[in-house]
């Protein structure tokens, strides 16, 4: 390439740039002319290349040292090397054939030495077994005891090298000698113990005996178990026969006579016989177990007798606990005894097995069956406990009033339980425990409604004093607690088949539904305060108003109730969460009550629905800071956020009804395209109520419905409702009846929700609430009263809810057993 390119090795370089080279030869608008000129230089340049490229292809492929003569060559040098390996492979078969046949007669010669080795080994044993059994035969008829045991086993391990080889006669012959001198050995062994014994003669005869139970632990297990089994019947003979064929001394009133024979008969065994028995044979555990095993056979039989007695009297409860705790203290102290070390297996059949006997319960497991009389004795107590219980005083005369008080009696019931419990696990950990479970259970929910739900509805037709409401609530969040911890407690101690069965978390949550019944009369005793304030905003002429301004006069009259009242329960309301709780009703009730009167105070116009919405934003902004009650502190707390939105989220409800309102009736297509963009539902009906609400002249109201059903169906985007949540409960199809349904959050009140509090109905309320939530229907008995299992039931379905209500709170309240969550506390 000539100049005018640049440089002609530029194209050669790795980092070649064709912009940059373009560039450098364009870099003038002058330069442009020469394009056709470059264009020529570039394509000669590129034929040349071409050429080059040509040439060396021909060059290549005619070279006589090509590539394919190069392959041909490579594959023909593979075969030869493919030759030379089979070639070596071939002579070291050859050279291992050669081998195998030079060492052929070396092995033999090895064999030959190893089985001549095995010969004389057997042939001198056969000696040594031959010598040791003349010996043997001569030193047990001389009960030589001690140098029998070594020569037995010694006698006893040289006939297992003999087993292969009982084939042969004398071998064979050999065996039955020395089994039928064990068999003699046995057989004098235990005639001399039964001679001893017979005789008196223990004491002079015991070096003998000692010796003999060596002879006895080379016999084997069997032996063993059959001499110790002699023994331990001989030694209980006799209590047998006192104890079994005499029913006076048989029976439950004498069980102490029977462990104090025990103790007798262990003592002579320890100092005059332990000495000769082995220690690792533990007879003196053999004794007491089989003692314990025929005393629970005993109480057995006795036991079922006196279920059957032909009177039909039951077992006195108090003399069935009396003969079992002595039992379980007898069987502490035997297992006290024996714990020291590790024991081997003390079954008196034979048994190789090592094991730990454990003495606990093997005797008291023969009362387990009748302890159901227990458990009815206790049932019958908390029987006539409950009904006490409903007329003691709440608060003590010695003390005072706290916010952390609990009722005495939830304490009195609180220490019964725990004494009750503690009494059965030491008896049984059984079926009885888990009976006493389902007992304790069922009284906790006779607690929960006929005790505390019963002291918000004893106040006849007014509310619950905020002290009782308090003390409810602090006793049943209490119990909520407990009763998490009780259960617990009865898993960690009941048999592990039947933890699965234990559970208590319906009675946690009907003390749960208890407290946010408490929660709600705290809330209605604001709302009966507040009755006046409601009658104001009703007897306000909400159709003439010309200009909305600030507040109404109500309003701030409503704050201050609200607020004086609020400071007075969240002084003595000690848990955040319950405090939260009640905030989050109270601010749901009163939007509820305000939604309410809005019905009242129809005919509405549109300057009314404006004031309202600005009485709505007053009573918001007040109600934001209701928590700073809750543990006041001289520095003023910034309202949390959830609580914020929560507030928001209540008083907001009434914004679609309100912004709706606002809009005039004429031109009428506005009104129903405010009614289809705020509310956005389908029924006429409830559009209906809007016309009624903003006092739409009957004769004006088909038009409006009839142009409502056009706009409706034409509605394109489908996303209308079939009823709004907000207007179909709002009043019945009649007109104006009727009232507000319980809302979501569980606030209790109903139509009469700006009326008066009726604590009479107030359990009724707090089913209905409970059936709205759980999707249930009541079950009522056929004089209308409502079962006392669905009261159960509905306290449970309400808890469930509370809980779930200040749980959706977050981790704050979402605990189990009621502690706040560190979010919150931190506030």
């Amino acid at each position: 390439m000539n100049g005018s390119l640049g440089d002609p090795s530029s194209l050669d370089t790795a980092d070649y740039d064709p912009i940059d080279h373009i560039n450098l030869l364009f870099s003038h608008p002058s330069a442009v002319s020469s394009i056709n000129r470059v264009s020529k230089t570039l394509k000669q340049q590129q034929n040349d290349v071409s050429k080059d490229i040509s040439a060396l292809e021909q060059t290549q492929a005619y070279q006589p040292d090509s590539s394919l003569e190069r392959m041909q060559s490579a594959q023909t040098e593979l075969a030869q090397l493919f030759r030379k390996i089979e070639t070596v492979r071939s002579r070291a078969v050859e050279t291992e054939q050669n081998i195998t046949t030079m060492t052929a007669d070396i092995k033999r010669l090895d064999g030959t030495k190893k089985n001549l080795t095995l010969s004389m080994t057997a042939l001198k044993r056969l000696q040594m077994l031959t010598t040791a059994y003349e010996q043997l035969r001569g030193l047990a008829r001389t009960r030589q005891y001690r140098d029998c045991a070594g020569l037995l086993q010694a006698v006893l391990q040289l006939m297992k090298h003999f087993n292969s080889y009982r084939s042969i006669e004398q071998i064979a012959t050999l065996s039955r000698e020395v089994a039928e001198l064990q068999r003699e050995l046995l057989e004098q062994v235990c005639e001399d113990f039964e001679m001893s014994f017979a005789k008196g003669e223990v004491g002079t005869k015991r070096n003998v005996l000692v010796e003999a139970c060596l002879v006895m632990d080379a016999l084997g297990d069997a032996a063993k178990s059959r001499i110790v089994t002699w023994y331990v019947n001989t030694e209980l003979r006799e209590y047998r026969q006192v104890f079994r064929g005499n029913d006076e001394a048989g029976n439950l009133d004498n069980i102490g006579r029977r462990y104090a024979w025990f103790k007798r008969m262990i003592k002579t065994h320890e100092d005059d016989h332990a000495v000769i028995f082995p220690p690792h044979w533990r007879v003196n555990e053999v004794l007491a177990t089989a003692f314990c095993e025929g005393t629970r056979d005993d109480f057995k039989g006795i036991l079922e007798r006196s279920m059957r007695r032909a009177d039909g009297a039951k077992i006195d409860v108090n003399l069935l606990l009396s003969c079992l705790q002595e039992t379980l203290d007898f069987e502490q102290s035997i297992e006290k005894r024996f714990a020291n070390e590790p024991r081997a297996s003390i079954d008196t059949l034979s048994s190789a097995e090592e094991k730990t006997q454990n003495f606990n319960g093997l005797i008291s497991v023969a009362f387990e069956p009748y302890l159901s009389l227990w458990v009815e004795s206790q049932d019958k107590q908390l029987a006539t406990m409950i009904p006490k219980y409903r007329t003691q005083p709440l608060i003590s005369e010695d003390d005072e009033f706290s916010p952390q008080a609990v009722i005495p009696s939830a304490i009195e019931l609180f220490h019964f339980y725990k004494l009750t419990l503690s009494q059965c696990a030491k008896l049984s950990t059984s079926e009885r425990l888990l009976d006493l479970s389902k007992t304790l259970a069922r009284y906790l929910d006779e607690y929960a409604q006929q005790v505390l739900l019963s002291i918000l509805q004893s106040t006849g037709t007014s509310s619950p004093t905020i002290q009782d409401a308090v003390l409810v609530l602090n006793t049943a969040d209490f119990w909520h607690a407990n009763t998490t911890q009780l259960e617990e407690n009865i898993k960690k101690r009941i048999d592990a088949d039947l933890v699965s069965k234990v559970d208590m978390s319906s009675q946690s949550d009907a003390f749960l539904g208890v407290a946010s019944a408490a929660v709600l009369s705290l809330v209605q005793i604001i709302q009966s305060d507040c009755e006046g304030t409601w009658r104001e905003m009703k007897n306000t002429n909400w159709s003439t108003m010309e200009t909305a301004g600030d507040q109404n006069l109500y309003v701030g009259e409503l704050i201050r109730h609200v607020n004086a009242k609020t400071e007075e329960i969240l002084a003595v309301v000690a848990k955040q969460q319950y405090a939260r709780a009640f905030c989050d009703n109270l601010v749901e009730n009163i939007a509820t009550t305000f939604i309410a009167n809005i019905v009242a105070c129809k005919p509405i116009s549109e300057v009314g629905a404006q004031q309202m919405l600005v009485d709505k934003y007053a009573l918001s902004k007040a109600f934001i800071n209701l928590m700073s009650y809750h543990n006041p502190s001289a520095v003023p707390q910034t309202p949390s956020g959830p609580f914020t939105r929560r507030v928001e989220q209540s008083m907001n409800r009434m914004d679609p009804l309100l912004k709706t309102l606002q809009v005039r009736s004429s031109p009428p297509e506005g009104l129903v395209q405010a009614y289809l963009i705020h509310i956005g539902d389908r029924s006429d009906t409830n559009f209906k109520k809007i016309l009624e609400l903003k006092g739409v002249r009957k004769s004006d109201q088909p038009h409006l419905v009839e142009l409502f059903g056009i706009h409706r169906d034409s509605n394109a985007n489908g996303k209308l409702i079939q009823n709004s949540p907000l207007l179909t409960p709002l009043m019945d199809a009649s007109g104006m009846g009727g009232g507000i349904t319980a809302s979501t959050s569980g606030s209790l009140t109903g139509a009469s929700a700006a009326g008066r509090f009726d604590a009479g109905s107030f359990g009724e309320k707090l089913l209905s609430a409970a059936r709205d939530i759980s999707a249930t229907s009541a079950i009522t008995s056929p004089n209308g009263m409502t079962d006392k299992a669905t009261i159960n039931e509905n306290l449970r379905n309400f808890g469930k809810f509370f809980r779930r209500d200040i749980g959706g709170l977050g981790a704050r309240f979402g605990k189990r057993d009621g502690s706040i969550g560190a979010e919150e506390g931190q506030r």
